[in-house]
């Protein structure tokens, strides 16, 4: 019931719609990074090194490229590659339909057209007779394709248009009126209480590019990714905290400050609330001397790092920048001083912050957090394990931190295992995998890849479950191999669906255009099991046309897939499945075959 509250309240909802806008500029922050340095180097005449020819890039990036990714990306998100090219055909015609950059319009177009797509295969997709469905496919992503695009023209661009204007007109406005600093009185609370998505991504990122294509920078990148306030209360735990988050802070300022982690320092403030003036303090000190001085940026900082700001600087607004993230880093740093010289606790309920912020995260997302730690794997569970992937929601900053850590830990041990990290909604299901998660994000990651192995974790900086997994891995080394079991009595041909196994020479998955990755795994799968039974019979992913009809083919298939087969071929022996990836079926067709 509390669930059922917490995720229909206001502040859920507005978590998880920035959550989604997030989902759309994320994974195209490089792209973003990449106009801002090709603008910043070589635009005539205003860069380092102006150059004409290079200067051509610039626009059609700005005009074409970044918002069709957008429009793509946020498509994916709605109805996966179907989505994603229907969103991007959307976009484009949001695009041609006005003479500004149209990054709003794309994170509209996008999501609606794949979200329009969605239901009509809902409707449709069903009731397509056998042999149909490439063209129900192709001509239904096609068709609707077009009406997304003539609307956008006619409808959604000249709306965004104008609405970009005045936009454009008020945050202008703001800026001259010097009113622009009070947005940090909203933006340093919600950075605490994850509403930062939809501030920082949702509208600043978006409004930062428009006016950064007008102005050659724009201050609105620098206002939720300035990294001062939180390095200044950093440094004032470090000199005035107690107990852990004093000894602590040293290590987390440089996290913060330089990987640009913002999220690390979080629970300091919630372990004292009235933190949270030093963190508007210094945000509101840093975007006045920004405007004061001139700063702003070429594209989005992202992550918050000093590092990624000073690259994407303007070429005339380094000065201003710095003294902007000095300044709010100095007025932080005195207000938390006063504040924790007049602390009267004990300093050591960090880890208990540490996990309501964990339980933030987990309700910003409509989500849970479970009532316990879930049990680890067997040892022997680990030994099928090629690589480990950290997930988190965006892909960057925790979880590359939490690999890192993992990733020391395996070298020091004598590990040989790569560990990666990437965003969830980026997850591929694949054999070999180890999945280490947060908790809050542990369901999203079981859905996307339900054959790996799974590992969740309070924190991705210090869980003690990161010892056990690598005490498992080397304790593999020890396990002595149990003896083979001996081989099953042969069962005479025919004894699955009426197989002639002893005429089987070819294993065969059918690989479609839609689900080239579900037949690449089950082959893969399927191929290890029988590397493991000691079997020989060659095992192929293979399109449906590539098929020879005779009986020395065995093509395993759902039963969808099974009535498109039969109407193309009639000697060919089919073993049909409910789950290409773990039917029961398949462990006795191995059984069966040489």
């Amino acid at each position: 019931m509390a669930q059922a509250k917490s995720k229909s309240s206001v502040k859920v909802k507005v978590q998880k719609f920035g959550t989604a806008l997030s989902g759309m500029i994320m994974p195209n922050i490089g792209a973003i990074i990449a106009w801002g340095l090709t603008a910043a180097f070589f635009m005539w005449p205003s860069g380092w090194f102006p150059n004409k020819n290079i200067n051509n890039l610039v626009q059609p990036m700005l005009r074409y490229l970044l918002p069709l990714l957008i429009g793509y990306t946020g498509g994916r998100m709605v109805d996966d590659e179907r989505g994603a090219v229907a969103g991007a055909i959307g976009t484009l015609g949001v695009i041609v339909g006005t003479t500004q950059p149209m990054f709003l319009g794309a994170m509209i177009m996008g999501p609606l057209s794949a979200w329009v797509l969605k239901k009509i295969d809902n409707v449709f997709q069903d009731k397509i007779k056998s042999g149909f469905e490439m063209i129900y496919n192709n001509f239904s992503l096609g068709i609707l394709g077009m009406i997304a695009a003539i609307f956008a023209y006619f409808i959604i661009g000249p709306v965004m248009a104008v609405g970009s204007y005045w936009a454009g007109v008020g945050v202008n406005a703001i800026i001259k009126a010097h009113l622009l600093p009070l947005a940090n009185i909203i933006i340093e609370p919600a950075k605490v209480l994850f509403l930062n998505n939809a501030i920082g991504n949702g509208i600043l990122v978006p409004l930062g590019i428009q006016q950064a294509a007008q102005a050659g920078k724009s201050v609105l990148f620098l206002m939720e990714s300035n990294p001062g306030p939180g390095l200044g209360i950093l440094i004032a735990f470090w000199l005035f905290g107690k107990g852990r988050s004093k000894s602590s802070a040293p290590g987390t300022a440089i996290i913060e400050f330089l990987g640009g982690v913002h999220e690390i320092y979080f629970p300091y403030v919630l372990m004292k609330p009235s933190l949270i003036l030093a963190a508007i303090g210094g945000g509101v000190t840093g975007t006045f001397l920004f405007t004061l001085f001139g700063g702003g940026l070429k594209a989005a900082a992202s992550p918050g790092s000093i590092i990624a700001i000073l690259i994407v600087s303007a070429k005339d607004a380094y000065l201003g920048n710095i003294i902007g993230v000095l300044g709010a880093a100095i007025v932080s740093f005195l207000i938390a001083a006063v504040i924790l010289k007049n602390d009267k606790s004990t300093g050591d309920d960090l880890a208990e912050k540490q996990a309501q912020m964990q339980a933030m995260k987990a309700e910003s997302k409509g989500q849970s957090m479970p009532e316990a730690e879930d049990a680890h794997e067997s040892v022997q569970s680990y030994a099928n394990v090629k690589k480990v992937i950290f997930a988190c929601d965006a892909g960057m900053g925790s979880s590359a931190m939490g690999a890192s850590l993992l990733r020391d830990k395996f070298k020091k041990a004598g590990i040989k295992c790569p560990v990666t990290n990437t965003a969830v909604r980026n997850l591929k299901d694949e054999p070999g995998l180890l999945v280490i998660t947060q908790e809050e994000l542990a369901d999203r990651a079981l859905q996307k890849t339900p054959h790996a192995m799974h590992v969740s974790v309070g924190n991705f900086l210090s869980s003690p479950k990161y010892d056990t997994i690598v005490a498992s891995f080397k304790a593999l080394t020890q396990v002595e191999e149990k003896p083979k079991p001996k081989p099953a009595e042969e069962k005479k041909p025919g004894s699955i669906e009426g197989i002639d196994f002893g005429k089987v020479k070819e294993v065969d998955f059918i690989r479609h255009d839609q689900h080239v990755g579900t037949a690449t795994m089950a082959t893969s799968l399927f191929n290890d099991a029988m590397k493991k039974a000691g079997k020989t019979t060659p095992v192929k992913a293979v399109r449906i046309n590539e098929l020879d009809d005779d009986a020395s083919h065995l093509v395993i298939v759902t039963p969808a897939a099974n009535k498109n087969l039969a109407v193309r071929y009639s000697n060919i022996q089919t073993l049909v499945v409910n789950d290409l990836l773990k039917d029961k079926k398949l462990t006795e067709a191995i059984q069966n075959l040489h």
